[in-house]
């Protein structure tokens, strides 16, 4: 049986879809509706309950504070130990982003697996080209104030992250031990998303950033998330572009980032250069 934890998420979903009716699949989530689903409460550790898990496809709980992500994924790993899981394919961060405030967790995750005696993959997802329609989005004033200075991103379409999930976690073998880092073809910068949905780039400080995303109803830690993430993106850590490995997984050519930044821009109805 091959299990996904937080089948619910953005990515979760999308590999859901792809593995929809499959009856060696389950969908771990902290509540269950469904025969294909099963509770998957990674902050309830003692209710971890693996067994007859073949493949685990642990999709990272990042969203937290590190000692609360640590613990969560300390406990998932524990748990497949326990069960005799016999292949856990994780969904790490891009070796890029070692200069995000999210990176310890991830990077504590896999010298976790690596001292594991389950064997692993290591899948380092880059930065999705749909966050970028959030974090780069234009105002109503048709301007991205987003503090990205010239730096650019080989942003990445989390549709085909999720294509890669499926892929390796359903023929996990022929990927025992291999670190894949999956990022986008091309690195953009904020100038050519602005082109691409007909907007101006007038790139704002990090200060403001700061300011803007400090209202009431932001949780603490999302505020150096958010922050640290233009940051790392405008020095410029996150342009390095993909030399191939994409593709070959993908068996097709990437969807093109600056596309599916559009796509997602007009489908959050952030801005209509008609409008």
């Amino acid at each position: 049986m091959l299990l996904i934890t937080g089948a619910s998420g953005g990515l979760g979903s999308l590999i859901a879809e792809k593995l929809a009716g499959r009856a060696d699949v389950r969908l771990g989530t902290r509540r269950p509706t469904g025969p294909d689903q099963l509770r998957v409460d990674f902050d309830d550790p003692d209710g971890l309950d693996f067994s007859g898990v073949r493949t685990l496809l642990m999709i990272s709980a990042g969203y937290g504070e590190d000692d609360t992500v640590l613990a969560r994924h300390e406990a998932a790993i524990a748990a497949a130990e326990r069960a005799g899981v016999r292949h856990i394919v994780y969904t790490s961060l891009t070796r890029e982003g070692d200069h995000l405030p999210y990176a310890l967790a991830h990077r504590w995750t896999e010298r976790r697996l690596a001292a594991s005696p389950v064997p692993a993959t290591v899948l380092r997802n880059g930065l999705y080209a749909e966050l970028l329609a959030a974090l780069a989005a234009p105002g109503p004033d048709g301007r991205i104030t987003a503090p990205l200075g010239e730096g650019r991103i080989a942003a990445v379409a989390r549709e085909d992250l999720a294509e890669v999930a499926v892929r390796v976690a359903t023929d996990p073998a022929p990927h025992a031990g291999q670190t894949y880092e999956l990022v986008g073809e091309h690195a953009v910068g904020g100038a050519d998303l602005a082109a691409a949905v007909d907007a101006a780039y007038a790139p704002g400080t990090l200060a403001q950033a700061r300011a803007a995303l400090s209202g009431p109803g932001s949780v603490g830690f999302q505020v150096p998330m958010l922050v640290g993430t233009y940051s790392a993106i405008a020095a410029g850590f996150l342009a390095t572009p993909d030399t191939g490995t994409l593709p070959t997984l993908l068996g097709h050519p990437p969807r093109p980032a600056l596309q599916v930044y559009a796509e997602a821009v007009k489908a959050n109805g952030a801005w209509s250069a008609a409008a």
